[in-house]
């Protein structure tokens, strides 16, 4: 396969960026995306050119830090899909593959296709966890949970936080990550106790951080490559304005959750 490749350079943050054509020969439909900029990257470093910096750890797509847009799409063409599981097949001899970094302020280019995601971890920090101790593994039956729960809790828990949900808002909106963080601890017996505090902080947090609003649009369910379904953002919702209710003025300004 021939390709043509524009690709966004940024030498670092606040710097000035851009596209850069790269033309690529003999590319093997069965590679990787990733390892195509690999192949790239050593054909610029033989010619002594600065390789392409992009975000990647265990290329299985379980981790999340591969993610860039191609094409105008996180992740690229294929559903339910890394960029890092993406191959070259999906695309046609001759293709020409607009490649740059999720755009979103809460998201800052560090250098050419990577960005800062460090806004994700505040906002696991400000709650995303529990505080109780849970000790060694119990035996699974010793803790009830409904088998609806347990299936709805998993779905959610399969968010890897990649940040394609942020890159295919046109609000920039971090909704379906929080969502999700927030309702597979919610939906179990050990995520009970500090459920209003949780939703109150993380949403605090994500407004903090900068993303947008969400409006509806669907575009992150679209991009998600684990499916993450927007009914959670429905679910975190409910979940917000009851804790925002039951909870006394004071602690509600002391959390931030009073808007």
């Amino acid at each position: 396969m021939h390709l043509t490749l524009h690709v966004w350079r940024q030498r670092g943050p606040g710097l000035l960026g851009g596209f850069v054509r790269y033309a690529m020969t003999d590319v093997s439909p069965d590679m990787s995306f990733l390892e195509m900029l690999d192949v790239l990257n050593q054909q610029l470093l033989a010619r002594k050119d600065d390789p392409i910096a992009f975000d990647h750890d265990c290329r299985e797509g379980i981790c999340g830090a591969c993610g860039m847009v191609i094409n105008g799409r996180p992740h690229g063409p294929q559903r339910a899909t890394t960029t890092c599981q993406l191959h070259m097949r999906s695309f046609s001899h001759g293709a020409e593959l607009w490649i740059e970094p999720w755009r979103a302020r809460a998201f800052p280019v560090i250098k050419d296709l990577v960005v800062d995601r460090g806004a994700f971890d505040r906002i696991i920090q400000a709650g995303g966890f529990i505080t109780a101790r849970t000790g060694s593994a119990p035996e699974a039956n010793s803790l009830l949970v409904r088998k609806p729960d347990a299936d709805l809790a998993m779905d959610a828990a399969a968010c890897i936080g990649c940040g394609a949900c942020v890159a295919a808002c046109p609000n920039a909106s971090a909704m379906l990550f929080v969502a999700a963080k927030v309702s597979h601890l919610g939906l179990l017996p050990q995520g009970q106790p500090e459920r209003d505090t949780r939703v109150v902080t993380m949403v605090a947090q994500m407004d903090a951080e900068g993303f947008g609003a969400c409006t509806n649009h669907g575009e992150c369910m679209a991009a998600c490559p684990k499916e993450i379904s927007i009914d959670f953002i429905a679910q975190l919702n409910r979940d917000y304005w009851k804790a925002v209710v039951s909870r006394t003025p004071q602690a509600a300004r002391k959390d931030g959750g009073d808007g």
